[in-house]
């Protein structure tokens, strides 16, 4: 399967220290080995790259493993295919337009027949399942709520009761972004870390790299970091339960469904 990176923040920071740790799996450290991509966001707009290449031997992902491009919202994706051709079309994160904004998605996982997931105008490019789930998801929000986007609780428990049923067809662990808040559901594995004053060093666990956060960061920084697994072996991340939701603004939990429909609005 896929691994998947993400990362919210309250003031714009650089993905650099976890994308290298996440590169590393995408055809060295990990057999993901059939394309990268990463949307970031800063002020609600986004800049995408897109890679059919292994992301260890990109000279595009090396990059990015090394330029400081501070952003609010990142959502990063390696591949291992197993629907769909390699290709740049193929190739997450995927993009569509709802609500006046470029809603950003990647999917780790493989669901039993995709095709039937009906849609009517937001086809897919390529020949994905992960695509076309994302297309099924956009038009059944555009269904519930219409022009006019919800607030925070109807958004997500639309979205929490949209990715169980996408849960009941095999794998769905993803990453969902409007550029505000990133939507993050768990199927099977997805962790995630926040790190705040005071902050400390961290090893890389597919990189001998250590960085330490004090001499990058201010004590009012606040930074979410989510991956498949865990990317460095000295800090404690958190496990998602399968079928949580977890909502992310500014580097904060805002909003969780766990499992057994308890919802918790922070």
């Amino acid at each position: 399967m896929c691994e998947l990176l993400g990362m919210s923040a309250n003031v714009p920071t650089d993905i650099c220290f976890s994308f290298s740790g996440l590169r590393a799996r995408g055809g060295r450290t990990g057999p993901h080995k059939d394309g990268w991509g990463m949307a970031m966001y800063r002020d609600g707009y986004v800049w995408a790259i897109h890679d059919p290449r292994p992301s260890a031997d990109s000279d595009m992902a090396e990059v990015m493993s090394k330029t400081s491009l501070k952003c609010d919202i990142v959502i990063s994706h390696i591949r291992q295919a197993n629907v769909g051709a390699v290709s740049l079309l193929n190739t997450h994160p995927f993009h569509r337009l709802l609500w006046g904004k470029t809603w950003t998605y990647a999917h780790n996982g493989q669901l039993e027949s995709s095709g039937s997931l009906p849609i009517a105008h937001h086809h897919p490019l390529g020949s994905t399942d992960s695509e076309r789930a994302f297309c099924w998801i956009i038009e059944r929000l555009q269904a519930c709520f219409g022009e006019c986007e919800p607030e925070l609780n109807a958004l997500s428990s639309k979205l929490a009761e949209l990715a169980l049923q996408l849960k009941s067809m095999g794998v769905f662990n993803m990453m969902l972004s409007d550029g505000i808040r990133l939507y993050c559901f768990c199927t099977t594995k997805l962790h995630w870390i926040t790190r705040r004053a005071p902050f400390k060093k961290a090893t890389l666990s597919d990189e001998d790299v250590i960085v330490d956060f004090k001499e990058v960061t201010t004590d009012k920084d606040v930074v979410t970091v989510i991956a498949t697994q865990p990317l460095t072996h000295d800090e404690t991340w958190q496990q998602m339960e399968s079928g949580e939701l977890c909502v992310f603004d500014a580097g904060e939990v805002v909003y969780q469904i766990k499992a057994n429909g308890l919802v918790a609005a922070l």
